[in-house]
């Protein structure tokens, strides 16, 4: 069994990617969070793309542990705010992690946008981060993306973030409406994650 670390505190991250293994048929993974391991210096995160966040977060943690380790960024870009709030998502109202305030900030900033000038972008960039025999360690970013548009209120009370205002193309129902595997099937840190499925087979055999 080789344990991988997800440099999250988030058990939501860590029940998506275990269904992601299920999914594809891989075990001998022991996936553990950030809380199952000993504290260490975490970078913050300044990178001015998702993926630079996400390679420097895989990369800190592959490094302080020893553990092969996945790490993601993720957040929404709208278009008519220029692709904003992009890589501040989690802190766009000020404070990070606030998702009520952060989604009522953006509500408001949409305010008079019309329907047809409401589109967005889920985006993920997970990271992998596998430590070598030399001291060296091997990143590999990968990007998905989840289109869709900003409604006009929150609805639903599944996942998290931007998840309640957020309707994918094709959906009647937003994110938040979606059952887990539902979302699963086509959000954008899903669609990621699938494309490390290769490397994360290659570290179960």
């Amino acid at each position: 069994m080789v344990q991988v670390l997800v440099a999250s505190r988030n058990a939501k991250k860590l029940r998506e990617l275990q269904r992601v293994l299920d999914s594809a048929g891989i075990d001998g993974i022991d996936l553990v969070g950030l809380d199952a391991v000993p504290p260490y210096d975490e970078a913050p995160e300044t990178g001015a793309t998702f993926e630079e966040n996400a390679a420097a977060k895989a990369r800190d943690g592959a490094a302080a542990t020893g553990m092969p380790c996945v790490a993601d960024d993720s957040g929404i870009e709208v278009d008519a705010l220029n692709a904003m709030p992009g890589v501040l998502s989690a802190r766009w109202s000020g404070r990070h992690g606030d998702d009520h305030a952060n989604t009522e900030l953006l509500l408001g900033q949409l305010q008079d946008v019309p329907d047809e000038r409401r589109g967005a972008a889920f985006v993920s960039a997970c990271a992998l981060a596998v430590p070598g025999d030399d001291d060296e360690i091997a990143v590999h970013v990968v990007r998905g993306e989840w289109r869709g548009a900003i409604v006009h209120s929150p609805r639903g009370g599944n996942g998290f973030g931007y998840d309640p205002v957020f309707r994918p193309e094709g959906e009647d129902r937003t994110a938040a409406e979606l059952s887990a595997e539902e979302k699963d099937a086509s959000s954008h840190r899903g669609r990621a994650l699938a494309q490390l499925v290769p490397d994360l087979a290659a570290l179960a055999r």
